[in-house]
């Protein structure tokens, strides 16, 4: 065994190729590491409330028990869609949460998960919001004053875009060959009276690749979760998203956040 205790979703770095490192316990391990390597994951069969620690039988909103679930801010409703906020109605579940988490800089972008789709995100979660979607490229389209905002945008923009992954697709390697670069185009075309109405500013860059590191992926998409069978083994041929990809399947971490592993290498 080389590592156990509570798991997070992994943190990832870009370079040319994403580095990810999984919180386990006290560690970080360095995940890309194991590649071509078979690994043991084994669920002991306790979770805990990533916020409260509370020991539950069953996670909610990948990793919390019903009770926070139901009272954080960060797993209400609006964090889904946006454009329903509630600040302003006194009835935010955590007011100073919203302020900080909400009333921050937001950026809407287009990217490629296998087709192309319309997202926001907080400017503070560029670029890891598209590494975690498993994103191969993306591009800023616009930068706004809140999340509220984004999301009134970003229904607009709906109308030309799909706003959902394909996680399937994604975890083929399935990519579009659209030219994201015109893509952006169209939208100030179609789109500039909105983005003057909503006070958007352009954001002026270029489109980013997203490299992982998979050394092959699969042509057929089997799912895996500890709530099924507590071992999960398997040799690892890729990281993508929060997802490991095994020559026996793909689990998602993120997911499995709260859960308590051991983890192993044969």
């Amino acid at each position: 065994m080389i590592a156990s205790g509570n798991i997070l979703k992994m943190k990832s770095t870009l370079g040319e190729v994403v580095e990810y490192k999984l919180p386990i316990g006290d560690e970080l391990l360095l995940m890309n590491q194991f590649l071509e390597k078979k690994i043991i994951l084994e669920f002991s069969g306790d979770i805990n409330c990533i916020h409260s620690g509370k020991k539950i039988k069953k996670s909610y909103g990948q990793g919390y028990s019903y009770e926070s679930f139901m009272k954080l801010a960060a797993c209400d409703m609006c964090i889904v869609k946006p454009e329903l906020c509630h600040f302003d109605k006194g009835t935010c579940r955590e007011p100073e949460w919203g302020k900080a988490n909400c009333f921050a800089p937001h950026v809407i972008y287009l990217s490629d998960t296998s087709s192309i789709k319309v997202g926001i995100t907080r400017k503070s979660q560029v670029p890891t919001r598209w590494i975690d979607q498993g994103a191969t490229r993306a591009i800023p389209l616009v930068e706004v004053d809140n999340r509220m905002i984004s999301g009134q945008v970003e229904v607009e923009l709906k109308s030309m875009f799909n706003d959902k992954t394909n996680w399937r697709n994604m975890l083929k390697g399935l990519s579009s060959d659209v030219d994201l670069e015109e893509q952006k185009e169209m939208v100030f075309e179609e789109f500039a009276e909105l983005f003057d109405d909503m006070g958007a500013e352009e954001i002026e860059e270029s489109v980013i690749d997203i490299n992982y590191p998979v050394v092959e992926y699969p042509t057929k998409i089997s799912s895996l979760g500890f709530d099924k069978n507590p071992k999960v083994e398997g040799t690892l041929l890729g990281i993508k998203g929060q997802y490991l990809i095994f020559d026996s399947g793909v689990i998602n971490l993120r997911k499995h956040q709260g859960y308590n592993i051991n983890i192993s290498v044969s």
